[in-house]
């Protein structure tokens, strides 16, 4: 196995499973036993997580409502040599969810920016659901109210499949407008 070496001031994302603790690779284990910090979008998940895989680094959460305040005391923690790892509760970090921010700033800041691969929801369903065609549109999740929602459909119009995102309180009425 060959495994990342992990610089000083490193932000490395790393994907986590999307329904069973056992799908996280031994190579993130590593990372993440082997960062300073994990920043993640909700403790109590990538603490149960962290637990299955005997895993104590220290973590901070970094979800929707604070990723704007809490960035520049990630960026300063990087540039002053820390390797911080980023983790979504199941996915890959910043792809429909937060870590987005953390990211582009890092890239601004010089800080260099590895991923380690795994569990995307999108992709994984995709690859199962027998479509036959080499293309896809990937859109995440619709806005919330409905006219913005429809607004978002009309411009996803096209030959090729579009994989979104939806919460679960939301899927009625998103397959409402669908039709």
């Amino acid at each position: 196995t060959q495994s990342l070496t992990l610089n000083r001031g490193m932000l490395i994302l790393v994907a986590t499973p999307i329904g069973n603790l056992a799908d996280l690779s031994v190579r993130a284990q590593e990372v993440l036993r082997s960062v300073d910090l994990i920043a993640c979008e909700d403790t109590r998940t990538t603490r149960t997580l962290l637990n299955a895989h005997a895993i104590h680094t220290p973590m901070q959460a970094l979800h929707q409502h604070n990723e704007h305040s809490a960035t520049p005391t990630l960026i300063d923690a990087l540039q002053q040599g820390k390797r911080i790892a980023l983790v979504s509760d199941a996915g890959t970090p910043a792809i429909s969810d937060p870590g987005a921010w953390l990211v582009a700033a890092a890239h601004a800041a010089g800080v260099t920016v590895q991923s380690i691969p795994g569990p995307n929801a999108a992709i994984t369903a995709y690859a199962a659901s027998g479509f036959l065609a080499e293309h896809f549109v990937f859109a995440g999740f619709l806005p919330a109210t409905e006219s913005k929602r429809r607004a978002t459909l009309n411009t996803l119009k096209g030959p090729n499949p579009i994989i979104l995102y939806e919460a679960p309180h939301r899927v009625a009425a998103c397959l409402k407008d669908l039709n």
